[in-house]
């Protein structure tokens, strides 16, 4: 994997960078918003492990498709329709056998109550065109009573005495509860295990390159208590432990030297990588690559680490070994300007998949042939999108002082003056906003309106800034958001008087909050799958415990700082006590299938608001959940908030409002 030649890679280069400069300068037209609204017509491009062949994700309308293509004879050898579930990854277990993830929401026989999407995994046998599930119930004894899904996890792919072995991990019925389970799956002989059963409080398991299982860790809710447990003379064995209420260590697989486990924690207000000794089962010191990295990169070969993703205002990768890096800096000198994420390469990595974004470049995916110095295209990400549009990162001030780094997306063809603006604040909270692609802040920004994306604290850009986001939740975290608006009012950027607040999830009840707490700010408001009513939801997330204090009700207790349910402060930041309040329009948009944010949240905010006469109107999303993963009903979120954006914050009509915001001061008015 790490072998090669520095004269080729040379040649290479030089053949790379001409063919670079060769790359089709995109014309600048309105694209439609149809195009936005359909989920990426190319996605998920995977490449086998011999480089032989590539796999792929192709959208034709609602259906997805698995496709497999040959990079030998350049034709694509078998179309995979999938049924009704909603396809969410694809790899490829070894050069014959591709795993395929889907997700529902209907829940497995035998299982009620409060139930998440659930995940299957299947394999999916190139030569023989055969699907088989995993676990295959069927295969297992009936009186495990093993269920057909799997938790979410990837799956961990090992190469056992020659054959390529699957596993993930699922569950069982136990007594009317559901608990883990670890599987496994021969590809090669087809048959199927259990390989340990798990206890509620199981969180995670690691299995290592022969196939045994390597570390376990659990956590007690009752206590507050995790451990960290080891294989040793062939039984688990506890080695390292600890109290946290929230912030729980977590296995991210095996470290970058053999014989270590790499576990993450927080300590001392700070995230910490740690090694952890497979054979003393003691922590060695922190991990310097901790502090620029995000994520860790595994090898496919050794399941080490062998590098790390760091994500500042893009997406970067590092690697441990220079000639990796270097093939990977060569790379990225091919595309001078634009922004370049690795999606997948062949075992030697030599032959490289990657996803590229900027002006002169398009937006697709490219194969990159480090050995032939060639780059070839393999297609845009979405038809009908030739660049994407401009984004700016920028940085201002909260009311505070606190630094908010931020991100603009600019309309086509205008000048950066006195522009509509839509704020689109991130869910999560704990997430981020990147420079990177957004397909939903690009199809606004293509209607005519800046977009603003800031990482508001609570956002997950740094333990610091996550940490200042704590009790914050709809006090800061809140007014970070219109404190972004007087920074671009005060600039010139923004017009005062046209400034509609727009997001989903987090992003949905900071978009309501704008228009019950932080009054004064925004001209209209769209809240897809926003909460609203916080004891509600609170109430709600407990009961997925049976009402049992957990690790997740003291997670969301801590951002919004409260003491659960019933804590009375709950009122003060909660959109559904302050209806009163509103005085701008304000449309709500959820899927019924969601799993995350109850479909009940915009129903009984619509009715509250409906109750007090208020402008307000709601757009039920059916066979929608969370994250808006079907084609039709994506489209159908974005025409209807461009209708509502066009009705109540038009982007050629500036005479027609007044200014909600002084312009004189840059504050709002209370």
């Amino acid at each position: 994997m790490r072998g090669g030649d520095g004269r080729v890679l040379h040649q290479a280069l030089c053949r790379l960078l001409v063919l670079a400069a060769l790359s089709l300068q995109c014309a600048a037209y309105a694209v439609p918003l149809e195009v936005y609204g359909r989920l990426p017509t190319l996605e998920n491009v995977a490449m086998s492990p011999d480089g032989s062949r590539l796999a792929f994700i192709r959208t034709e309308g609602d259906a997805r498709i698995v496709v497999i293509y040959s990079l030998l004879t350049h034709e694509a050898t078998l179309g995979l329709r999938i049924g009704d579930e909603k396809l969410r990854t694809i790899e490829w277990a070894d050069n014959d056998h591709i795993l395929i993830v889907t997700s529902t929401t209907l829940s497995p026989w035998g299982v009620t109550g409060i139930t998440p999407e659930w995940y299957l995994l299947q394999s999916y046998d190139v030569a023989a065109r055969r699907l088989t599930p995993i676990p295959d119930v069927a295969q297992l004894s009936r009186q495990e009573h093993a269920l057909n899904v799997i938790k979410g996890d990837p799956p961990m792919v090992r190469r056992v005495q020659g054959h390529t072995v699957v596993f993930v991990r699922g569950y069982y019925g136990s007594s009317g509860t559901l608990l883990p389970m670890l599987f496994s799956a021969d590809l090669a002989t087809g048959s199927q295990r259990i390989v340990q059963h798990g206890k509620r409080e199981m969180r995670e398991w690691l299995v290592d390159g022969t196939g045994e299982l390597a570390a376990e860790s659990d956590y007690w809710d009752s206590d507050q208590r995790w451990a960290i447990s080891i294989r040793r003379d062939g039984h688990l064995q506890e080695v390292v432990s600890g109290h946290e209420a929230v912030d729980i260590p977590g296995l991210l697989g095996f470290g970058p030297v053999a014989d270590t486990l790499l576990v993450q924690s927080v300590e001392n207000g700070d995230s910490v990588w740690r090694l952890l000794s497979l054979k003393d089962g003691t922590f060695g010191p922190p991990m310097a690559e901790r502090q620029q990295l995000y994520l860790p990169i595994q090898d496919r070969d050794t399941y080490r680490m062998i590098g790390g993703v760091k994500i500042d205002d893009a997406i970067e990768y590092v690697f441990f070994y220079p000639e990796m890096q270097s093939r990977w800096d060569l790379v990225l000198r091919t595309f001078p300007g634009a922004h370049v994420a690795f999606e997948s390469s062949n075992a030697q990595f030599s032959k490289l998949v990657v996803r590229v974004a900027g002006p002169s470049q398009g937006l697709g995916y490219r194969l990159i042939d480090l050995t032939a110095g060639k780059a070839t295209d393999l297609g845009p990400m979405y038809e009908g999108i030739t660049a994407p549009l401009e984004v700016r990162a920028l940085s201002y001030p909260a009311s505070d002082g606190l630094m908010i780094r931020a991100y603009l997306t600019l309309p086509r063809d205008r000048p950066a003056r006195d522009l509509p603006l839509v704020v689109l604040p991130h869910g999560g909270p704990a997430r981020r906003d990147t420079s990177e692609f957004n397909w939903w802040s690009q199809a606004l920004a293509d209607q005519g309106y800046a977009v603003l994306q800031p990482n508001f604290r609570g956002s997950s850009t740094n333990w610091a800034l996550l940490a200042a986001g704590f009790g914050q939740w709809g006090r800061k975290m809140q007014t970070d958001l219109s404190d972004g608006v007087r920074y671009l009012v005060k600039e010139g950027i923004a017009d005062p008087g046209r400034v509609c607040i727009v997001g989903a999830s987090y992003g949905g009840y900071a978009a309501l909050a704008g228009a019950t707490l932080d009054t004064g700010v925004y001209r209209c408001a769209v809240s897809v799958a926003g909460l609203a009513d916080l004891k509600r939801q609170l109430t709600w997330i407990g009961s997925k415990h049976g009402g049992h204090a957990s690790s997740e009700q003291r997670y969301w207790d801590r951002l919004m700082g409260v003491s659960g349910p019933g804590d009375a402060s709950l009122d003060a930041i909660s959109p559904i006590r302050h209806v009163d309040a509103v005085t701008i329009p304000i449309l709500l948009i959820h899927g019924r299938d969601d799993t995350v944010v109850p479909y009940e949240q915009s129903q009984v905010m619509y009715d509250a608001l409906s109750r007090a006469h208020k402008n307000v109107s709601f757009v039920a999303l059916k066979h929608e959940d969370h994250w808006l993963s079907r084609s039709e009903t994506r489209l159908q979120m974005l025409t209807a908030m461009v209708r509502f954006l066009n009705e109540h914050n038009p982007v050629d009509a500036p005479d027609r409002f007044g200014t909600a915001l002084d312009s004189n001061t840059g504050a709002a008015p209370r």
